[in-house]
């Protein structure tokens, strides 16, 4: 990738899958974020031929890479109802083919909620879908995401997500962390000595995405609200800290912020970004 800055935003598959690509160079991005298909239902339209060409002959001619695709909001893979289980595995193949048809290299995964049965029970019903998959795989790792400390939700907690980790037979998974959600988890990543500890528990060399958020709500508060880079209660300083560990601010990274809306803004909020990265 040539040492370029890996630096994107999860943007808009409307209209056409490979539209992306051209709202992602729009406004800077370097490597980027979508959906696989619509994030809130579980039909998936087929693409065609064309559609697929051109996602795949975008990305190489505007050198956007790496693609990450993140798995709709529906699914719930931590579900002890076996109906609601079932389908989330299912869409979680469905997913994977996607990303193989247009040559993306990750599946970002929220591992969803137990719905009282307790983290354990939770975890086993993540590992078990994960190691289902294995034949799905094709080329794709799949990033397991942090969540922000919700009731009942499973991989709030960073031990959570290791012990998944470690119970995945085929090892084509990794990490996926989000400094909205860790914060709002209880980790203070504004702390150098707190994020270097998430890192190494984590396994930097496992954490293979960082989702560059800033957050709306205090330390601890378990709600996922992003706020834009800077102008959240992580702030300019925190993340100037967060990426003085070794390792951090290398990796890929992408904003899920409100600027994506507006693509000057987006482009500033990016160039504020690299600033902090020393660029």
């Amino acid at each position: 990738m040539g040492g370029v800055r890996r630096l994107g935003y999860h943007i808009s598959i409307s209209g056409s899958m490979d539209l992306a690509f051209d709202r992602a160079r729009e406004i800077g991005c370097t490597c980027m974020q979508i959906f696989p298909s619509n994030p809130r239902g579980w039909a998936v339209k087929e693409l065609g031929k064309g559609e697929k060409e051109g996602f795949r002959r975008k990305g190489k001619a505007y050198n956007i890479s790496p693609v990450f695709v993140h798995m709709p909001y529906l699914p719930n893979l931590a579900s002890p109802k076996e109906d609601v289980y079932r389908k989330s595995v299912e869409a979680m193949k469905t997913a994977l083919g996607r990303c193989n048809e247009l040559g993306a290299e990750y599946l970002t995964v929220h591992l969803g909620s137990h719905l009282g049965t307790g983290v354990e029970a939770g975890r086993e019903r993540v590992a078990a879908a994960i190691n289902e998959v294995e034949r799905s795989l094709g080329g794709v790792t799949i990033l397991l995401e942090n969540e922000a400390g919700q009731r009942n939700s499973v991989g709030s907690k960073l031990d959570e997500l290791v012990d998944i980790y470690n119970s995945v037979s085929h090892k084509r998974v990794g990490f996926c962390l989000d400094t909205c959600h860790a914060f709002a988890a209880g980790y203070d990543i504004a702390d150098r000595d707190v994020a270097k500890e998430v890192a190494e528990t984590l396994g930097l060399e496992r954490i293979r995405c960082i989702h560059l958020n800033d957050a709306k709500h205090e330390l601890g508060s378990g709600l996922d609200r992003h706020a834009d880079i800077g102008f959240g209660r992580i702030g300019r300083k925190g993340f100037e800290s967060f990426f003085s560990v070794p390792g951090l601010k290398e990796k890929p990274m992408i904003l899920e912020t409100p600027l994506v809306e507006t693509p000057k803004d987006a482009r500033g909020e990016l160039a504020a970004v690299r600033k902090m990265l020393g660029d």
